[in-house]
């Protein structure tokens, strides 16, 4: 996998082409990405752990759906914490939420999160700009000062392309970002809120990628 640096406009070119020129379902692009990100987490941890996943309201939530299920199936144990009833989700996240939710795994109350817990924050993704909603603002502040905290795709309240944080922020100890870095992460102050970034691959092909950047 080439190293490359999206913006946002191009984070969401690159799905809309994989989607509408290479018949790439968005379901498929999601399994991708929680796969390969669950997998990275796995080799981090340990099965002594409990890894709580913080899920928002779209893609990025549905992200941590796919990462909860792949972790549960690799005997981690593993709760959910729902920023958005499942029974309110749309699309490729409820989708998602619906197996997780059929497999019976736990969902916990924001209150029930432990300082000694893994946490994986999928809330916001890369189409996040501005301040953080009023209601999803303790979920943020509740994923840092914990164990290990992972970010998935970047940490939740930092913009994209400035890598400026808003008016809270996730601090991760890791990023798991898709198809390439985030433009943003060049700030020289994104990595107090990134850790170590990783990069992980999630099926589009190069092609789709080149028309995306071109």
């Amino acid at each position: 996998m080439k190293f490359i640096t999206l913006t946002r406009k191009q984070v969401r070119d690159v799905d809309r082409i994989a989607i509408e020129q290479f018949a790439m379902p968005g379901v498929v692009l999601m399994e991708n990405a929680g796969r390969n990100a669950a997998a990275i987490i796995a080799q981090q941890i340990s099965h002594l752990d409990t890894v709580t996943i913080l899920c928002g309201s779209g893609n990025n939530g549905g992200d941590g759906y796919v990462i909860a299920r792949h972790l549960v199936n690799h005997d981690f144990t593993v709760q959910l914490i729902c920023a958005k009833p499942i029974d309110q989700l749309s699309g490729d996240a409820a989708i998602n939420a619906n197996i997780a939710m059929k497999m019976q795994i736990p969902l916990i109350e924001l209150g029930a999160l432990s300082p000694d817990h893994v946490v994986v924050d999928a809330l916001l993704g890369t189409g996040f700009a501005g301040d953080v909603r009023k209601n999803l603002i303790p979920y943020i502040l509740a994923c840092n000062n914990k164990a290990l905290v992972f970010a998935i795709d970047l940490p939740s309240g930092m913009d994209c392309d400035s890598g400026i944080a808003a008016n809270v922020v996730v601090k991760a100890d890791h990023t798991i970002t898709f198809v390439g870095r985030k433009v943003g992460f060049d700030h020289p102050d994104s990595h107090q809120l990134t850790g170590k970034v990783h990069v992980v691959d999630i099926g589009v092909p190069e092609a789709a990628i080149d028309l995306a950047m071109s």
